[in-house]
């Protein structure tokens, strides 16, 4: 991939970001689902856990890296036991969109000691996308802590996306684990299809701009 000889300046960038998000506009809002699968490794071999599951992703405004362009959603996915109100599982990151090269980025941040950055291509009328990350790749790569690493290592991530006709979405995430003691990598792999309860909110920019807008 080549850059521009200007690494400093940026572009002019559209304040409105929901106008700006290619093919992660489909993802803006409030979802939920009771109907989650998460099948995890024990000790006497895979378990399949049900799961309900709350997702929300909100425009951001948009984010530069000198002439390189982001248009994004914040999300926060919170997921339960059937009948139990703590949470198992809880996420919270940003998906990216870069209109020029058609880049999108998915951070992840998990509170258990986990974090990573993966990468894909995609076009702005796409119905499906994925993102990959790899252990030990210095751009798009995984970042465990020490037992995690050790116990329960992460090889590699990938996330792929479904949009489906009546506007829902369906995600199949698979990560490779190393569990210390086992001689083959284990399929860890979560899947749910969310419905939307909520339209997205606008980004704080646009949200301002329309307010002066409606005051004059």
């Amino acid at each position: 991939m080549s850059f521009p000889e200007d690494i400093f300046t940026e572009q002019e960038a559209d304040p409105d970001t929901l106008a700006n998000l290619g093919p992660l506009r489909r993802l803006a809002g409030v979802w939920e689902s009771a109907g989650g699968v998460d099948i995890n490794p024990k000790p006497e071999g895979p378990e399949r856990r049900d799961f309900s599951e709350r997702h929300e992703l909100q425009p951001i405004d948009a984010q530069a890296n000198g002439p390189q362009l982001f248009y994004g959603l914040r999300y926060h996915t919170r997921i339960v036991k059937p009948d139990d109100p703590e949470a198992f599982h809880d996420q919270v990151g940003y998906w990216l969109w870069e209109p020029a090269t058609g880049l999108i980025l998915q951070s992840v941040t998990i509170p258990r000691g986990q974090v990573l950055l993966a990468s894909g291509q995609a076009k702005p009328d796409d119905m499906k996308i994925s993102v990959v990350a790899k252990r030990g790749d210095t751009r798009y790569g995984i970042c465990s802590t020490e037992f995690l690493d050790e116990a329960f290592r992460t090889e590699s991530y990938r996330c792929g996306i479904t949009f489906n006709g009546d506007g829902s979405w369906t995600y199949l995430i698979e990560t490779e684990l190393l569990v210390r003691g086992k001689d083959r990598p284990f399929n860890h792999h979560d899947t749910n299809t969310l419905k939307r309860i909520e339209a997205p909110k606008l980004n704080p920019l646009a949200a301002i701009l329309k307010s002066r807008a409606g005051q004059t």
